[in-house]
């Protein structure tokens, strides 16, 4: 059981409406892409051609500050707002797009690339999964 699981399981406050699973699965997913992303923009300043990956940098570094803070929005329950919810995964959504799309364009010569896109369409799919569920 993770540690999403775990604090879900715990909280004392019933969760209303909202899947579960599904939140469980977007936190972590939010969680895994933010990392991914930011050892995707890590590696690609490593790379020889660097000038050429600038824009897949700031996607990376986008995308993973935008995961990070929904993973930490969805992980707070109390007084719960499912407007702000629901435009937080809508952003998110699109962040791991963009960064998805982009990374995407290098994975042929960059396996960290091809990983990180990979983590960003999960991420992006989890969040339309909990946005279907919220109703």
């Amino acid at each position: 059981m993770t540690v999403a699981a775990q604090m879900l399981d715990t909280y004392p406050k019933d969760l209303g409406r909202v899947d579960k699973d599904k939140l469980r699965e977007c936190i972590e997913a939010c969680f895994e892409c933010a990392q991914a992303c930011t050892a995707c923009a890590d590696a690609c300043l490593s790379e020889d051609t660097v000038a050429e990956l600038t824009k897949c940098i700031r996607t990376n570094l986008d995308c993973a500050d935008v995961c990070d803070s929904t993973g930490r929005v969805l992980s707070r329950h109390t007084g719960y707002d499912a407007n702000l919810t629901r435009a937080v995964l809508e952003a998110c959504a699109a962040a791991c797009k963009a960064c998805g799309d982009e990374c995407a364009e290098h994975a042929e010569m960059h396996e960290h690339c091809r990983v990180c896109a990979e983590a960003c369409r999960r991420c992006e799919q989890a969040c339309r999964d909990l946005i279907s569920s919220l109703g």
